[in-house]
This record gives structure tokens, C-alpha cells and sequence, in this order.
């Protein structure tokens, strides 16, 4: 082979080689081409919205804010490793939520049905109603007489004292005023011989009894 077909050989090689590097070339600059109205339009819209804000605009404020940026930059970090987080802890929670939710409403709904929230609802009122109607100061004096009234609640809660109380109440139902009539010392005699006065003289005793247990020790008022 001649040098000058080595030459040729060499040359169609390099050429061989060289064409992808021109057709990259060519595509590049038809994007570039491409590019050009697009990056006109952009900067124009740009230039645009900068005028808008133009007043409230400063080339200080944009450097200080890219200052505080930089020094703040482990703290962006830190945040956007918690709203990592966050978002994970969400997406376990979701399975949760999905099966919570409607037993969640299902509950409420039940509440409501009951009047629970209407009970609430009249509470608050009553509330405001009490707090118009007297001062803090009488609403503390109260409270001090609310808890001594829950005592004595307390105290009626023995089975004991509910059923004297539940007794007690059916006494106005039996009570026959119509039929009332003076009676002097002879008829009180006489009234003894009636069972039903003898007993209730009896249950008599027995109160009058119980008072005289609750007398106030000596030296208290």
C-alpha cells in the first residue's frame, strides 16, 4: 500500500470519528437556537415581575437574606430531616387513620344521639348564665359551700340514709289535711290507742334520739 492510500485510510478514521462530534455539535447549536427566544421571553417575564416589585424590592435585603441563609444552613438541615420524619411517621399512622377514623365517628355519633354534646352545649350556657349573674367573688364563696354540700352528699350515700330520705318523701303524698282536726289533751290520750300513731310516735323516738347524738361537744359553737 502507498502512503498516499495510507494517508486517505488515516484521514477517513479520523473523519469517521470526528462526524459524531460534529453531529453533537449541530444539535447543540439547534438548541441553542431553540433556547434563545425562550430565554428572551423568561428574562423578559422576569424583568416584568421584578418591576412589580420594585418598591418593596432591595438588593440589600436579597444579600441579607441569602447571608442569614448560610448561616442557618445546619438549621434548614435539621428541619428538613424532621419534616422527614414527620412525613414517615405519617404514612405508618395512614393504615391507623383509615381504621380509626370511622370508629372514631361511629362514636361520635352514638355520643350524639344520647345528647352528649347537647348536655356540653347546655353546660357552657349555663356557665355563662352564672358567670353574668354573679361576681368571682361569689362564685368562690359558692365553692366553698359546693364542697361542704358534696360532703354532706357523701355522707347520704350510706344505704341507711337514702332509705330514710326515699321515706321521708312519701310523707307529703300521704298527708291528709282535709281531715285535720283540734285535738286536746284527752284526744291525745285517746290517739295513742291508733297503731299508726303509736308507730309513727315510735319512728319519733327514734329521730329524736339521733338528734340528741349530733349535740355540739362542749366548746364548740
Amino acid at each position: 500500500m502507498t502512503n498516499e492510500e495510507l494517508i486517505l485510510e488515516k484521514l477517513e478514521r479520523i473523519e469517521a470519528q470526528i462526524q459524531p462530534l460534529i453531529k453533537t455539535s449541530q444539535k447543540i447549536g439547534e438548541l441553542k437556537n431553540d433556547l434563545i427566544p425562550l430565554s428572551n421571553q423568561a428574562m423578559a417575564l422576569f424583568i416584568e415581575q421584578l418591576t412589580e416589585i420594585e418598591s418593596g424590592f432591595q438588593l440589600e435585603d436579597f444579600l441579607s437574606l441569602m447571608k442569614e441563609t448560610a448561616r442557618n444552613t445546619q438549621n434548614f438541615v435539621f428541619a428538613l430531616k424532621q419534616m422527614a420524619s414527620i412525613i414517615e411517621f405519617i404514612k405508618d399512622m395512614e393504615p391507623l387513620m383509615k381504621s380509626a377514623v370511622p370508629q372514631i365517628i361511629a362514636y361520635l355519633d352514638q355520643l350524639e344521639q344520647k345528647g352528649v354534646f347537647r348536655i356540653i352545649k347546655s353546660t357552657v350556657d349555663l356557665r355563662s348564665k352564672i358567670a353574668a349573674a354573679y361576681s368571682p367573688e361569689d362564685i368562690e364563696v359558692m365553692g366553698d359551700s359546693l364542697v361542704a354540700i358534696l360532703g354532706l352528699a357523701k355522707s347520704l350515700a350510706d344505704p341507711k340514709a337514702i332509705n330514710l330520705l326515699e321515706k321521708l318523701s312519701q310523707i307529703p303524698a300521704k298527708v291528709e289535711l282535709e281531715n285535720a282536726k283540734s285535738i286536746g289533751i284527752f284526744g291525745l290520750a285517746s290517739a295513742g290507742f291508733n297503731p299508726e300513731i303509736s308507730q309513727g310516735l315510735g319512728v319519733l323516738m327514734e329521730l329524736t334520739k339521733a338528734m340528741g347524738r349530733i349535740k355540739p361537744a362542749e366548746g364548740q359553737a
